[in-house]
């Protein structure tokens, strides 16, 4: 793979001396956690083809986490306490993205407290990773859709700051300017606990819906231009959502439950609704998440199941790619936060160490790419699902 990028070397927090200002733990020295990357065959003709096209069109991804993980994973606890994750800069430069919703550390926020998500956690976050990329000039934090076309110009790559869930604004609606004032663009209802917001998908089976207060927060989104996620939030919350939202909803990782039925995936009327705002469905890779009925061992052609599926279902216009992929070992991040697969159907493969041909942001976008070329969609098509339709609805949300 080579790169186009404008990468001059820079390594996370150089600024910094490791050990005296910050714990240093071990990352891997390169994209991949699990040796040589996995490629799509093409012929020459079509290998040339796909790289022409993630070289000129705006490659998006609707949902990464792009940054290094602990090479041991059952240190992330102390790696998430210290609040210093690894922008992968050099993995970045690797790849034909030229902007990327970084969904930040989330789940595994517990730097202040023992169950995480508080907001002073969450601006701690924010800041320590804007410090770090203020250092260079490759990566650069994107606000505003000619953030995101001046990078692809540049030869940069834009990260736009994103969080998975609301839930550290807890009942102080203000609290969302604040996040936009710190340059999220992007924020999830719910990350599968329920909130003040509405219901989360570990609550289902007493599915409230959207409350009161999310209505306001929906409102108050629209009116700041954050691009509302309610991939993680209960069904009946994800349509009142689409209902309350004046602009386009976006399902930044999800697929298709009806080839995978587990609560991590929409069903048909789910989908359809978020279509109907005008908004766009990422499909996810992230491990387990989007086996299908022919590929039960979850590789990307299962990942492709379910980007065909939804196609079908909504329109090219309104699908896109949000991988849900990080660098190191996404599996055993699963086992280590004790990831229930006993709610699998029994045709799952379950036993894997990566995700074949999507293991990381690098690997995953090259394939996508490779992939569509393969299948024959038109140039065309292939713009609008590597990032067309993002930038289509951001022209409207922000």
């Amino acid at each position: 793979m080579v790169t186009r990028k404008q990468y001059d070397g820079y390594e996370p927090y150089d600024y910094l001396e490791a050990g005296e200002d910050y714990e240093a733990f071990a990352t891997q020295a390169d994209p991949h956690f699990f040796g040589e990357p996995y490629s799509i065959p093409l012929d020459d003709d079509e290998a040339a083809r796909a790289e022409r096209l993630g070289a000129e069109e705006t490659v998006v991804s609707l949902h990464e986490h792009a940054f290094y993980f602990p090479e041991n994973i059952e240190e992330i606890d102390d790696y998430c306490r210290q609040g210093r994750a690894m922008t992968a800069y050099h993995a970045l430069a690797a790849s034909n993205l030229d902007a990327v919703f970084d969904w930040h550390l989330d789940g595994v926020l517990r730097m202040h407290s023992k169950n995480g998500w508080k907001f002073s956690e969450v601006v701690h976050d924010l800041g320590i990773r804007a410090a770090d990329i203020a250092k260079q000039d490759f990566v650069v934090r994107a606000g505003s859709v000619d953030d995101i076309r001046a990078a692809h110009e540049n030869g940069q790559v834009a990260i736009v700051p994103s969080i998975e869930g609301c839930m550290m604004i807890e009942n102080e609606i203000d609290r969302l300017d604040v996040l936009y004032g710190l340059g999220v663009r992007a924020l999830g209802i719910t990350y599968s606990e329920s909130n003040a917001l509405g219901t989360g998908i570990n609550d289902e089976d007493s599915d409230g819906g959207l409350t009161s207060f999310g209505e306001d927060a929906v409102e108050r989104m629209n009116k700041l231009g954050i691009l509302i996620d309610p991939s993680h939030a209960s069904r009946q919350t994800t349509l009142d959502t689409c209902e309350a939202s004046t602009d386009p909803v976006m399902l930044s990782h999800n697929g298709a439950r009806e080839l995978l039925d587990i609560t991590r995936l929409d069903e048909d009327e789910v989908l359809e609704a978020v279509a109907d705002t005008g908004g766009v469905i990422g499909i996810q890779s992230a491990p387990h998440n989007v086996a299908s009925p022919d590929h039960p061992k979850h590789t990307i052609e299962s990942v492709m199941d379910h980007f065909q599926y939804v196609e079908e279902l909504v329109g090219i216009d309104h699908v896109s790619f949000g991988p849900d992929t990080l660098y190191g070992d996404h599996v055993g991040l699963h086992k280590y936060m004790g990831k229930n697969y006993d709610k699998y159907p029994d045709w799952q493969e379950i036993e894997f160490d990566y995700v074949e041909g999507m293991e990381n942001p690098t690997e995953a976008w090259h394939n996508i790419v490779r992939w569509l070329v393969r299948e024959g969609y038109s140039d065309e098509e292939i713009r609008k699902v590597t990032g067309g339709n993002t930038l289509r609805v951001l022209e409207t949300v922000w």
